[in-house]
Protein backbone atom coordinates (compact mmCIF):
# COMPACT_ATOMS: atom_id res chain seq x y z
CA UNK A 1 0.00 0.00 0.00
CA UNK A 2 1.32 3.46 -1.01
CA UNK A 3 1.29 6.44 0.89
CA UNK A 4 1.49 9.90 -0.43
CA UNK A 5 4.34 11.92 1.70
CA UNK A 6 3.29 14.98 2.76
CA UNK A 7 4.49 18.47 1.71
CA UNK A 8 6.41 20.59 3.74
CA UNK A 9 4.11 23.37 5.69
CA UNK A 10 5.26 26.63 4.11
CA UNK A 11 5.37 28.88 7.62
CA UNK A 12 4.35 32.95 7.56
CA UNK A 13 8.04 33.51 8.67
CA UNK A 14 9.63 31.63 5.78
CA UNK A 15 6.90 33.01 2.90
CA UNK A 16 7.93 37.04 4.27
CA UNK A 17 12.10 35.94 4.01
CA UNK A 18 11.58 34.79 0.79
CA UNK A 19 9.61 37.89 -0.31
CA UNK A 20 12.18 39.76 1.10
CA UNK A 21 14.84 38.06 -0.45
CA UNK A 22 13.24 38.81 -4.60
CA UNK A 23 12.59 42.19 -3.50
CA UNK A 24 16.12 42.54 -2.19
CA UNK A 25 17.46 41.16 -5.66
CA UNK A 26 15.21 43.10 -7.44
CA UNK A 27 16.37 46.34 -6.05
CA UNK A 28 20.06 45.07 -6.19
CA UNK A 29 19.11 44.72 -10.00
CA UNK A 30 17.73 47.68 -9.90
CA UNK A 31 20.19 49.92 -9.01
CA UNK A 32 23.17 47.80 -10.81
CA UNK A 33 21.02 48.34 -14.12
CA UNK A 34 20.98 52.32 -13.40
CA UNK A 35 24.29 52.19 -12.48
CA UNK A 36 25.53 50.84 -15.49
CA UNK A 37 23.04 53.52 -17.68
CA UNK A 38 25.03 56.03 -15.35
CA UNK A 39 28.30 55.24 -16.44
CA UNK A 40 27.23 54.89 -20.20
CA UNK A 41 25.87 58.13 -19.70
CA UNK A 42 28.90 59.56 -18.44
CA UNK A 43 31.62 57.95 -20.37
CA UNK A 44 32.16 61.09 -22.73
CA UNK A 45 32.18 63.38 -19.67
CA UNK A 46 34.97 61.05 -18.29
CA UNK A 47 36.56 60.33 -21.50
CA UNK A 48 36.88 63.83 -21.93
CA UNK A 49 38.54 64.37 -18.18
CA UNK A 50 40.95 61.47 -19.00
CA UNK A 51 42.16 63.30 -22.38
CA UNK A 52 42.55 66.96 -20.84
CA UNK A 53 45.60 64.75 -18.79
CA UNK A 54 47.24 63.07 -21.89
CA UNK A 55 49.58 64.36 -24.82
CA UNK A 56 47.91 65.47 -27.50
CA UNK A 57 49.73 63.21 -29.47
CA UNK A 58 48.13 60.58 -27.41
CA UNK A 59 44.40 61.97 -27.03
CA UNK A 60 43.35 59.81 -30.61
CA UNK A 61 45.60 56.83 -30.08
CA UNK A 62 44.52 56.02 -27.02
CA UNK A 63 41.22 55.53 -26.38
CA UNK A 64 41.08 54.43 -22.73
CA UNK A 65 40.14 56.51 -19.79
CA UNK A 66 43.50 57.24 -18.38
CA UNK A 67 46.48 58.36 -19.92
CA UNK A 68 49.79 56.50 -20.30
CA UNK A 69 51.85 59.05 -19.75
CA UNK A 70 49.62 61.96 -17.53
CA UNK A 71 50.45 65.58 -17.82
CA UNK A 72 48.76 68.68 -17.04
CA UNK A 73 50.53 71.01 -19.13
CA UNK A 74 47.00 71.06 -21.00
CA UNK A 75 45.70 73.31 -17.73
CA UNK A 76 47.98 76.69 -18.34
CA UNK A 77 48.71 75.72 -21.90
CA UNK A 78 44.93 76.35 -22.63
CA UNK A 79 44.43 79.22 -19.98
CA UNK A 80 47.40 81.46 -21.38
CA UNK A 81 46.53 79.38 -25.15
CA UNK A 82 44.64 82.32 -26.45
CA UNK A 83 45.32 86.13 -26.85
CA UNK A 84 43.41 86.79 -23.54
CA UNK A 85 43.62 84.90 -20.70
CA UNK A 86 40.59 82.71 -20.11
CA UNK A 87 40.32 84.47 -16.70
CA UNK A 88 38.10 87.05 -19.38
CA UNK A 89 36.03 84.92 -21.34
CA UNK A 90 35.06 83.33 -17.53
CA UNK A 91 34.42 86.69 -16.49
CA UNK A 92 32.32 87.12 -19.45
CA UNK A 93 30.19 84.04 -19.11
CA UNK A 94 29.63 85.18 -15.73
CA UNK A 95 28.38 88.75 -16.00
CA UNK A 96 26.04 87.54 -19.47
CA UNK A 97 24.78 84.34 -17.36
CA UNK A 98 24.19 86.38 -13.96
CA UNK A 99 22.20 89.11 -15.84
CA UNK A 100 20.42 86.76 -17.90
CA UNK A 101 18.99 84.99 -14.31
CA UNK A 102 18.33 87.97 -12.57
CA UNK A 103 15.93 89.07 -16.04
CA UNK A 104 14.26 85.84 -16.42
CA UNK A 105 13.77 85.84 -13.06
CA UNK A 106 11.77 89.19 -12.43
CA UNK A 107 10.11 89.17 -15.80
CA UNK A 108 8.91 86.00 -16.14
CA UNK A 109 7.76 85.71 -12.88
CA UNK A 110 5.85 89.05 -13.12
CA UNK A 111 4.30 88.40 -16.15
CA UNK A 112 2.84 84.91 -14.88
CA UNK A 113 1.42 86.55 -11.94
CA UNK A 114 -0.07 89.18 -14.43
CA UNK A 115 -1.88 86.42 -16.58
CA UNK A 116 -2.21 83.52 -13.68
CA UNK A 117 -3.72 86.00 -10.64
CA UNK A 118 -4.51 89.85 -12.50
CA UNK A 119 -8.73 89.26 -13.96
CA UNK A 120 -8.40 91.33 -17.28
CA UNK A 121 -10.06 90.76 -20.17
CA UNK A 122 -7.35 90.33 -22.87
CA UNK A 123 -5.76 87.80 -20.10
CA UNK A 124 -6.40 84.56 -22.27
CA UNK A 125 -5.04 85.82 -25.37
CA UNK A 126 -1.86 87.46 -23.85
CA UNK A 127 -1.22 83.36 -22.79
CA UNK A 128 -2.07 81.98 -26.05
CA UNK A 129 0.26 84.73 -27.59
CA UNK A 130 2.84 83.42 -25.12
CA UNK A 131 2.24 79.48 -25.93
CA UNK A 132 2.62 80.37 -29.77
CA UNK A 133 5.78 81.98 -29.25
CA UNK A 134 7.11 78.78 -27.99
CA UNK A 135 6.33 76.81 -31.33
CA UNK A 136 8.29 79.79 -33.26
CA UNK A 137 12.06 78.95 -34.33
CA UNK A 138 14.47 81.33 -33.07
CA UNK A 139 16.01 81.52 -36.73
CA UNK A 140 12.17 83.57 -37.97
CA UNK A 141 12.75 86.18 -35.81
CA UNK A 142 17.06 86.11 -36.03
CA UNK A 143 17.57 88.78 -38.93
CA UNK A 144 14.76 91.26 -37.51
CA UNK A 145 15.99 91.09 -34.42
CA UNK A 146 19.70 91.48 -35.40
CA UNK A 147 18.58 94.15 -38.04
CA UNK A 148 16.77 95.95 -34.92
CA UNK A 149 20.37 95.67 -32.43
CA UNK A 150 21.94 97.03 -35.06
CA UNK A 151 19.98 100.39 -35.61
CA UNK A 152 20.17 100.43 -32.00
CA UNK A 153 24.20 100.60 -31.85
CA UNK A 154 24.24 97.25 -29.75
CA UNK A 155 26.46 94.84 -31.62
CA UNK A 156 29.35 93.33 -29.93
CA UNK A 157 28.44 94.20 -26.44
CA UNK A 158 26.09 91.93 -24.13
CA UNK A 159 23.22 94.42 -24.40
CA UNK A 160 21.47 92.05 -27.26
CA UNK A 161 21.61 89.19 -25.20
CA UNK A 162 20.74 90.46 -22.23
CA UNK A 163 18.27 92.83 -22.21
CA UNK A 164 15.62 90.50 -23.72
CA UNK A 165 15.58 88.64 -20.42
CA UNK A 166 14.07 91.42 -19.19
CA UNK A 167 11.38 92.02 -21.45
CA UNK A 168 9.83 88.23 -21.19
CA UNK A 169 10.74 86.68 -24.20
CA UNK A 170 11.44 83.26 -22.55
CA UNK A 171 8.30 81.46 -22.74
CA UNK A 172 8.34 78.69 -21.33
CA UNK A 173 9.53 79.82 -18.38
CA UNK A 174 6.16 81.78 -18.13
CA UNK A 175 4.17 78.93 -18.97
CA UNK A 176 6.21 77.68 -16.10
CA UNK A 177 5.53 79.86 -13.56
CA UNK A 178 1.98 80.43 -14.80
CA UNK A 179 1.32 76.25 -13.92
CA UNK A 180 2.56 76.66 -10.42
CA UNK A 181 1.14 80.43 -9.81
CA UNK A 182 -2.58 78.44 -10.70
CA UNK A 183 -1.67 75.56 -8.39
CA UNK A 184 -2.01 78.08 -5.49
CA UNK A 185 -4.82 78.62 -3.48
CA UNK A 186 -6.64 82.35 -4.59
CA UNK A 187 -8.25 82.12 -1.02
CA UNK A 188 -4.58 83.70 -0.17
CA UNK A 189 -4.87 86.50 -2.75
CA UNK A 190 -8.48 87.64 -0.75
CA UNK A 191 -7.36 87.40 2.30
CA UNK A 192 -4.18 89.60 1.67
CA UNK A 193 -6.72 92.07 -0.29
CA UNK A 194 -8.88 92.20 3.06
CA UNK A 195 -5.91 93.09 5.07
CA UNK A 196 -5.63 96.35 2.18
CA UNK A 197 -2.52 94.60 0.02
CA UNK A 198 -2.60 95.31 -3.71
CA UNK A 199 -1.29 93.73 -6.81
CA UNK A 200 2.41 94.10 -5.96
CA UNK A 201 2.85 93.40 -2.09
CA UNK A 202 0.72 90.02 -3.08
CA UNK A 203 3.48 89.50 -5.19
CA UNK A 204 6.39 90.11 -3.48
CA UNK A 205 4.20 88.90 0.11
CA UNK A 206 2.94 85.86 -1.08
CA UNK A 207 3.66 84.68 -4.43
CA UNK A 208 7.57 84.97 -4.78
CA UNK A 209 8.08 82.94 -1.64
CA UNK A 210 5.84 80.38 -2.81
CA UNK A 211 7.00 79.87 -6.15
CA UNK A 212 10.81 79.23 -4.64
CA UNK A 213 10.52 76.11 -6.76
CA UNK A 214 9.57 77.35 -10.01
CA UNK A 215 11.74 80.23 -9.46
CA UNK A 216 15.29 77.81 -8.29
CA UNK A 217 14.16 75.89 -11.54
CA UNK A 218 14.08 79.05 -14.07
CA UNK A 219 17.60 79.83 -12.61
CA UNK A 220 18.87 76.90 -13.07
CA UNK A 221 17.67 76.04 -16.90
CA UNK A 222 18.47 79.79 -17.53
CA UNK A 223 21.73 79.33 -16.29
CA UNK A 224 22.48 76.22 -18.54
CA UNK A 225 20.96 77.22 -21.72
CA UNK A 226 23.04 80.65 -21.53
CA UNK A 227 26.77 79.27 -19.99
CA UNK A 228 26.42 76.93 -23.28
CA UNK A 229 25.06 79.00 -25.38
CA UNK A 230 26.93 79.28 -28.97
CA UNK A 231 25.28 80.77 -31.60
CA UNK A 232 23.77 83.95 -30.19
CA UNK A 233 26.74 84.69 -28.90
CA UNK A 234 28.46 84.16 -32.23
CA UNK A 235 26.19 86.77 -33.94
CA UNK A 236 26.40 89.49 -31.65
CA UNK A 237 30.51 89.00 -30.03
CA UNK A 238 32.86 89.75 -32.47
CA UNK A 239 36.02 90.67 -31.04
CA UNK A 240 38.08 88.76 -28.79
CA UNK A 241 37.34 91.08 -25.51
CA UNK A 242 33.24 90.03 -25.81
CA UNK A 243 34.01 86.14 -26.00
CA UNK A 244 32.15 84.49 -23.81
CA UNK A 245 33.86 80.92 -22.61
CA UNK A 246 31.77 78.95 -25.78
CA UNK A 247 33.57 81.12 -28.07
CA UNK A 248 37.30 80.68 -26.79
CA UNK A 249 36.67 76.97 -26.84
CA UNK A 250 35.89 77.00 -30.62
CA UNK A 251 39.00 79.44 -30.78
CA UNK A 252 41.12 75.85 -30.17
CA UNK A 253 40.20 74.33 -33.10
CA UNK A 254 41.86 75.43 -36.71
CA UNK A 255 39.89 74.74 -40.08
CA UNK A 256 44.18 73.73 -41.10
CA UNK A 257 44.68 70.96 -39.03
CA UNK A 258 46.51 72.57 -36.17
CA UNK A 259 43.98 72.46 -33.34
CA UNK A 260 45.04 72.21 -30.04
CA UNK A 261 43.14 69.48 -28.67
CA UNK A 262 44.97 68.98 -25.38
CA UNK A 263 44.32 72.58 -24.19
CA UNK A 264 41.17 72.37 -25.50
CA UNK A 265 39.98 69.42 -23.58
CA UNK A 266 41.41 71.02 -20.13
CA UNK A 267 39.08 74.04 -20.96
CA UNK A 268 36.30 72.02 -21.48
CA UNK A 269 36.34 70.28 -18.01
CA UNK A 270 36.86 74.03 -16.61
CA UNK A 271 34.05 75.10 -18.47
CA UNK A 272 31.78 72.14 -17.04
CA UNK A 273 32.58 73.17 -13.79
CA UNK A 274 29.75 76.20 -13.08
CA UNK A 275 26.93 74.28 -14.74
CA UNK A 276 27.63 71.02 -12.78
CA UNK A 277 28.01 73.06 -9.33
CA UNK A 278 24.86 75.25 -10.15
CA UNK A 279 23.15 71.96 -10.87
CA UNK A 280 23.81 70.33 -8.00
CA UNK A 281 23.39 73.13 -5.56
CA UNK A 282 19.60 73.54 -7.08
CA UNK A 283 19.21 69.76 -7.64
CA UNK A 284 16.40 69.57 -4.71
CA UNK A 285 14.20 73.05 -5.75
CA UNK A 286 14.65 71.96 -9.75
CA UNK A 287 12.79 68.61 -9.02
CA UNK A 288 10.62 69.61 -6.25
CA UNK A 289 9.48 72.59 -9.18
CA UNK A 290 8.92 70.30 -12.21
CA UNK A 291 7.01 67.60 -10.12
CA UNK A 292 4.97 70.46 -8.81
CA UNK A 293 4.39 72.03 -11.92
CA UNK A 294 3.15 69.33 -13.60
CA UNK A 295 0.83 67.78 -10.84
CA UNK A 296 -0.67 71.54 -10.52
CA UNK A 297 -1.43 72.10 -14.53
Amino acid sequence: MMTATAEPIVGPSQTRAQVMNRRRVKRILKHAGLLILTLFMLYPLLWMLGASFKPTAEIFTNMGLFPQQPTVANYPAGWDGLEYGFELYFWNSLVIVVLAVVGNLVACSLAAFAIARINFRARRFVLAVVMVTLMLPYHVVLIPQYVIFSWLGWLNTFLPIVVPKFLGTDAFFIFLMVQFIRGLPCELDEAARIDGCGPYRIYFRIILPLTLPALATTAIFTFIWTWNDFFTQLIYLTTPTTWTVSLALQSFLDATGQSSFGPLFAMSVLAVGPVLGFFFAGQKYLVEGIATTGVKG
